[in-house]
């Protein structure tokens, strides 16, 4: 890994696709050199080569303990230090209780281990790299967290999302009095992800019908907002979650 020196340097977990992929790049054009986090060594590489050479790549499973110390022990004996940590590494399962309760609950680990368990382990692993003052903490939420999903089953996904609102309550309690910001993004629907790629045109428009703002959302919306909470004009914001939804729901 090499970088010009003065770059801020940006580790983002499930950077290879959707959400991910787009503050990659977009970090990238605010001159910062960004280290991508995921577990797919083909989607890894490829983005990074997308974006060399600002950008380079370490696979991990966040979920996995000893594998985020190693990752945040290489950057920092590469670069000396972390600025920002954006923890966008997550998917949904179905959960639901019409399932086996053997099979409900190895779904409800898998998603649970990588959208909180992840996000609380690279936490721990990196804060102690950031300056201070400087340091920004993401994480990447869900409106899920505030409704329990558009549908039945998603339970799981849920209660992970809601689960780093707490952490990001805790962090920013512990972290802000000593430079670090700590702060969720919250987004609702969002085209052509991994997440909404999928989904029904009847589902997609009987959201946007509930969208004030008249459209569905695109990663673009969530990467504007990733840069501003790891500014420096945003210091004094911390403890907070950013709903980037178009207005589906508010006053939370």
């Amino acid at each position: 890994m090499t970088t010009q020196e003065g770059k801020r340097i940006v580790m983002i977990t499930g950077g290879t696709s959707g959400m991910g992929q787009a503050m990659a790049k977009a970090f990238v054009r605010e001159n910062c050199h960004v280290i991508i986090i995921g577990r797919d060594q083909n989607k890894l590489r490829a983005t990074a080569q997308e974006l060399e050479p600002y950008a380079t790549w370490l696979q991990v499973d966040v979920s996995q303990r000893e594998q985020v110390v190693a990752a945040a022990t290489k950057v920092v004996e590469q670069f000396g230090h972390i600025d920002v940590l954006i923890n966008a590494a997550g998917f949904v399962r179905g959960v639901d209780t019409t399932m086996p309760i053997k099979e409900a609950e190895h779904e409800w680990d898998a998603v649970l281990d990588t959208n909180l368990k992840g996000s609380f382990l690279m936490t721990i692993a990196v804060a102690p790299h950031m300056p201070r003052p400087g340091g920004r903490i993401i994480y990447i939420s869900s409106i899920a967290a505030f409704t329990g999903g558009s549908r039945a089953g998603s339970t799981a996904y849920a209660a992970a999302k809601a689960g780093v609102h707490g952490l990001t309550y805790g962090f920013a309690r512990e972290l802000s009095p000593q430079g670090i910001t700590v702060n969720a993004i919250a987004p609702g629907f969002i085209a052509n992800t991994g997440f909404t790629g999928a989904w029904s045109e009847e589902r997609v428009h009987g959201i946007i019908e509930q969208t004030p703002v008249g459209r569905g959302g695109n990663v673009n919306d969530v990467a504007v907002a990733a840069l501003y909470l790891a500014s420096p004009e945003a210091s004094f914001v911390t403890g907070e979650v950013l709903n980037v939804n178009g207005g589906w729901l508010f006053g939370h």
